[in-house]
């Protein structure tokens, strides 16, 4: 795994945005709750992961046009010496799917916060997923963006 300046600050960013949403879960959020996310537990790790690599795999020659700092392809290509960037994908996709079974595994175990905390955490995850997938969804809104809310908005599958 590679850490960097760009990488840290998704990743606080994250942990931000669960340590606020957790604020508006009501009574189930207790301050045991809070200590358990300020101990970087293994699903927050993960959840940053899936979030900063999917983003980047998307977005990075669109953020490289507009003059942002290097991605993390970049600094993988530069650290470990690899020239082909599909072999820097690949190996980020392979971290990607470790991520997503570290996730699974968080529910296969007691965990000391209540579950309907680590299910937002994995929702949130699911939402990163989805807005990056195939290409960068939150940017630039396009066809499939557009098809995953008519799917769920304005034609549901019957019940």
């Amino acid at each position: 795994m590679i850490y960097i300046a760009q990488g840290v600050v998704a990743a606080y960013g994250s942990a931000t945005l669960t340590t606020i949403s957790l604020l508006g879960m009501g009574d189930i959020v207790t301050k045991e709750s809070f200590e358990w996310l300020l101990n970087d537990p293994k699903i927050l790790r993960a959840s940053n992961t899936i979030g900063r690599l999917m983003l980047d795999i998307v977005s990075s020659k669109f953020e490289k046009g507009r003059g942002h700092v290097a991605s993390a392809i970049d600094c993988y290509r530069k650290q470990y010496e690899v020239s082909d960037e599909q072999e820097i994908i690949d190996g980020f996709n392979k971290q990607i799917v470790d991520s997503w079974k570290d996730i699974n595994e968080e529910f296969l175990r007691p965990t000391s916060v209540p579950m309907p905390i680590l299910v937002f955490v994995l929702n949130l995850t699911r939402v990163v997923d989805l807005l990056h997938k195939k290409d960068d969804g939150f940017t630039h809104v396009g066809k499939v963006m557009k098809d995953s809310v008519a799917s769920c908005f304005i034609d549901p599958a019957p019940l």
